[in-house]
């Protein structure tokens, strides 16, 4: 990394600040496909990168935005230590900043928390070419807003996050995957079922013909878990997780029809939502594979009390992400202008309108 980078990034906000030209914030571009078609000249951090500061014993790590994912998973593999919320990836070349910024997060999402629940602090620089300081590298260490959890998911469009600080977990003591041969209400039924139970759940999907289940804690309660829920011990469980649901490597994945990622209720029935459908986070999140236009896909789920992402595919330009209402996009406007006064940063990435 040049030692001067920061500098180097600080400087081109500053130009394009005076300038008036807009900024696409770019690191390692694995998420590039993600909301609306970027615009503005290139803003490159992924030579701002390095791990600064790692404790094993306290379970924090601090690293620049462009530390690759894979390096800082290496690390902490390293120490038997892991990024508990399992980003996604979706390419070698993924960087912290870019998952951060994306607020993606993988199947432990709903049993060990978000990305936004491991972020403690963040240095930003903002559309004024300020870098500020948010958080630090404790969970109590915060007081009025969460700006640097704010960051997170916010998609570059507050400001260029410089580095992070992130809350890291042990590796579970034993952990192993069961397969059933189930369709995905039986599934739903039976996720809802279990979940009610001290089993130690880490991961829950199902394709429409087999019921995944991950368990993950002392060697005793999974064992114990294993008799209750039954079904065959699979052998790559580790593989499946990783490149088949987290970095969408399962055959449903695959193609080129539009993909909607869709928060619900996990009590949601299968019906409610139209199109093909794989479950995940044990049902709160449905990945559907439907061509309906962009409005009717979204109030559908807001009928069904979430909300809808085009993930992949489709007409990038309209509303990708759930509309939001009057008083809530008033909020964002007003958060924009705070930190990017002059919109430079990833224009109309999220929204049009911002």
């Amino acid at each position: 990394m040049s030692p001067n980078r920061e500098k180097e990034l600080q400087e081109q906000v500053t130009m394009a600040a005076a300038d008036g030209n807009s900024l696409n914030i770019t690191g390692g571009n694995t998420k590039a496909f993600l909301g609306r078609s970027p615009q503005g000249e290139p803003l490159d951090v992924s030579g701002h990168s390095g791990i600064l500061s790692y404790e094993p014993k306290e379970l924090v790590i601090t690293a620049r935005c462009g530390t690759l994912l894979t390096e800082m998973e290496a690390t902490l593999a390293e120490h038997g230590q892991m990024l508990a919320f399992e980003p996604p990836r979706f390419g070698k070349n993924a960087t912290l900043g870019g998952t951060i910024a994306a607020g993606l997060s993988g199947p432990r999402r709903p049993y060990a928390g978000s990305a936004r629940d491991f972020v403690l602090g963040t240095r930003i620089l903002n559309g004024r070419g300020e870098i500020l300081r948010f958080g630090g590298e404790v969970m109590k260490n915060v007081a009025g807003y969460d700006i640097s959890r704010l960051m997170t998911g916010a998609m570059g469009t507050l400001g260029v996050i410089l580095d992070v600080s992130l809350k890291v977990l042990p590796l579970p003591a034993d952990e192993i995957t069961l397969v059933q041969n189930r369709n995905l209400g039986d599934s739903l039924q039976a996720i809802n079922g279990w979940s009610q139970r001290p089993i130690p759940l880490s991961a829950a999907c199902c394709d429409g013909e087999r019921l995944y289940i991950r368990l993950s804690g002392a060697a005793t309660a999974v064992a114990s878990a294993r008799d209750i829920i039954g079904g065959e011990v699979m052998e790559d469980g580790n593989a499946f997780w990783d490149g088949r649901i987290r970095e969408q490597g399962h055959a449903f994945f695959q193609g080129s029809a539009p993909l909607w990622r869709v928060s619900v209720p996990l009590t949601t029935p299968i019906d409610k939502l139209p199109g093909k459908c794989l479950i995940d986070w044990g049902g709160a999140l449905r990945w559907l594979k439907v061509e309906s236009d962009h409005q009717e896909v979204q109030e559908i789920a807001a009928a069904a009390g979430g909300h809808a992402t085009l993930f992949r595919g489709g007409d990038r330009q309209g509303s990708v992400y759930q509309p939001l209402s009057k008083p809530i996009m008033s909020l964002h406007h007003n958060l924009k202008r705070a930190f990017d006064p002059q919109g430079l940063f990833n224009p109309g990435r999220m929204y049009a309108e911002l």
